[in-house]
């Protein structure tokens, strides 16, 4: 296994790629990512739904649609805070009503533990969400303005994702498009090869060890320690060391 972010990085640059690679990888993105939300189609059918055109019922493939959808128009746009508002309609379509889409809530809001179900944490206080949404937003525009090295890309890029939760600014799907929003990033600095980093698929794989990190820095929006971030930032570097799946072996 290699060591040096570089060198695994590169491998993922190096990778062959065929005209029908980015629907074959952002379909095992969107199923793996929608898994850690509790969807229950399982990764190797979605992927022959979208290159196949497999028929499923919609209740099996509507949300990953939707999600798949806002990673194509990633894809295609710049990530800019008007287009990630703009991508999380189109992840919530069959989520929230449609006064909801691309909008900050304004009630308060509890996270849950996935298999427990009791309070993992406290998010942002809706009186201010929107200020915490519009400095991480500050943030970000000047990170992809700056020139980073790949250690600070992917330092910033964990970061985001982990701030971004914590400040958890819509009524749904801040998961799924926490982690578009990480790649997303990822593809400003790195280039598009970075759109085929296995971070959900890993992500996935490790749940329980995503969600312990995730809680590491606290339970509390106001008393939040990123201090304690580093074990839930390294996660992003080991997603390079997931190995490329074909069709059948996701």
């Amino acid at each position: 296994m290699k060591s040096n972010l570089f060198e695994n990085f590169e491998a993922v640059r190096n990778q062959g790629l065929e005209p029908h690679s980015f629907t074959f990888y952002t379909s095992v993105s969107v199923m793996f990512s929608s898994k850690i939300e509790g969807e229950v189609m399982d990764v190797d059918s979605y992927v022959k739904h979208k290159i196949l055109n497999i028929e499923y019922l919609p209740n099996l493939t509507e949300k990953p649609n939707d999600l798949y959808e806002a990673y194509l128009f990633a894809k295609e746009n710049k990530l800019t805070k008007e287009n990630f508002l703009l991508a999380h309609k189109l992840i919530a379509a069959h989520l929230l009503p449609a006064k909801q889409q691309g909008v900050l809530r304004t009630a308060e809001m509890l996270i849950m533990e996935h298999n427990t179900g009791r309070i993992q944490f406290e998010a942002a206080m809706a009186n201010t969400v929107k200020v915490e949404f519009n400095k991480l937003w500050k943030d970000i525009a000047d990170l992809i303005k700056q020139n980073l090295d790949m250690e600070e890309v992917f330092y910033y890029a964990s970061m985001i994702h982990l701030v971004f939760v914590n400040i958890h600014p819509f009524n749904d799907g801040n998961g799924r498009i926490a982690r578009l929003l990480e790649k997303w990033f990822l593809v400003e600095k790195l280039g598009e090869k970075a759109w085929y980093i296995q971070s959900e698929k890993y992500y996935y794989n490790h749940v329980d060890k995503y969600y312990r990190n995730l809680s590491k820095v606290g339970m509390f929006y106001n008393e939040l320690d990123y201090s304690k971030a580093l074990p839930f930032l390294l996660m992003l570097p080991d997603c390079l060391n997931v190995d490329f799946p074909g069709l059948g072996d996701v």
